[in-house]
Formats: C-alpha cells, sequence, structure tokens
C-alpha cells in the first residue's frame, strides 16, 4: 500500500461518513461515530477484496469497490445498532 493510496482512501471513507451524517444528521458524536464506522468498513473491505481478488474499481492498489461497499455495510449496520433505546422503569 502506498502513501497516496493510503491518504486517498482515508478522505474518500471521511467523505462517505460525512455524506451519511448529512443525510441521517445527529450532533458531533454521531459524526464521530459515523466517520470511525466508515473508515473501519473501508479498510475491512479493501482487505478482503484484496484476498479475495475481486478488483472492481479498483484505483492502484486500492481495491475502491469492496472498500466503498464494506463502509456502506458498516454504516448501516452501526446505525442500526445506535437505533435502541434505553427504557428507564
Amino acid at each position: 500500500m502506498t502513501l497516496p493510496a493510503l491518504i486517498f482512501g482515508v478522505l474518500v471513507s471521511t467523505l462517505i461518513g460525512s455524506a451519511f451524517h448529512l443525510w441521517r444528521g445527529g450532533g458531533l458524536g454521531r459524526l464521530i461515530l459515523y466517520i470511525c464506522l466508515s473508515w473501519l468498513g473501508f479498510w475491512t473491505g479493501h482487505v478482503i477484496g484484496d484476498q479475495i481478488g475481486w478488483t472492481f474499481w479498483s484505483i492502484g492498489p486500492l481495491r475502491l469497490g469492496m472498500a466503498c461497499l464494506g463502509s456502506l455495510v458498516s454504516l448501516g449496520f452501526g446505525y442500526w445498532l445506535s437505533l435502541v433505546k434505553v427504557e428507564k422503569t
């Protein structure tokens, strides 16, 4: 992994997390949560795509297609988990 690919991946995953926050809303805590989830899903998707050998939307050494898919799955799952509300008795 080259340094430019790493920086580009961080920028793309941050943009995906920020766009998700813009779409779903929330405060600063939610923004941080969405960006962290996007980073986690992005790099997990990249590693999985690299191990499987799927190369759709590849830019240099970065498996952008699988990385974006991983980011979106991670954001969706994290958003779903964050909807749980605790009832006070």
